[in-house]
């Protein structure tokens, strides 16, 4: 099993977190340090900064209402941090982000391998959510929304145009909005780009599991049909 894998795999992080361990020099197998592409077996003895990390516990799969303010960052030196905010006593990590203005649905794990086959796959799943705008909805706007808005896309420094997407309005100022990307913070700079401002933003469902009638700022464990259904979706562990 490569390295960056089975640390995931332990639950200590993410894949991607795990190669910026193994490049800073913080990854040991058998005492030797760990280099990108290394592979381990059940016998090796791994450590990340000299403390060795042992068998996968027992898989947490939750779902959290998240309220406004707080930031889904694992980084407990940022104030307002999920993990601080749910004071969980073992170490869980949340899959993907919601912005720190935005509340609802954010799925929490200590399951590294779950966390990297969704994030792989999530431009392919449906993410809902309900927005409030400040000024009067109107055909035009539900139009240009569901067809694709070409907005700037800071990380590779050119415009691009999101997909093709799902929007029903609910009343003079409020919508419900169907997405297939991840684009950060998506759904802000396409009302932006169209003259609105959003005035609140909860997401509701992620692919199959939703949000419901869970309380604002509590969790809950996945069922055993959710996760089934969530781990089909996906292809599987």
């Amino acid at each position: 099993m490569r390295i960056n894998v089975y640390i995931s795999s332990t639950g200590f992080c993410s894949r991607r977190e795990a190669d910026h361990l193994i490049q800073s020099g913080r990854v040991m197998i058998n005492g030797m340090y760990a280099q990108i592409g290394s592979d381990v077996s059940d016998t090796d003895i791994v450590s990340i900064d000299g403390k060795t990390i042992g068998k996968r516990p027992k898989a947490i799969y939750m779902a959290f209402n998240k309220p406004e303010g707080v930031e889904s960052t694992t980084d407990q030196a940022k104030p307002h941090n999920i993990i601080d905010y749910l004071h969980y006593p073992e170490r869980i990590f949340p899959i993907g982000r919601l912005d720190k203005d935005s509340s609802g649905l954010i799925l929490l794990t200590n399951d590294g391998m779950i966390v990297n086959k969704i994030l792989r796959s999530e431009n392919e799943h449906d993410k809902e959510y309900v927005v409030e705008l400040d000024n009067d909805i109107t055909n035009e706007f539900l139009m240009t929304m569901a067809a694709g808005v070409k907005i700037y896309n800071p990380a590779r420094h050119e415009y691009t145009i999101t997909k093709p997407c799902k929007i029903k309005q609910i009343d003079t100022r409020k919508f419900t909005i169907i997405l297939t990307q991840g684009l950060n913070r998506q759904i802000r700079r396409m009302t932006k780009e169209l003259g609105f401002n959003v005035l609140y933003l909860h997401r509701i469902r992620i692919m199959n599991i939703n949000l419901g009638s869970l309380p604002l700022g509590e969790y809950r464990f996945l069922i055993k049909t959710e996760l089934d259904q969530l781990l089909r979706s996906i292809g599987g562990k």
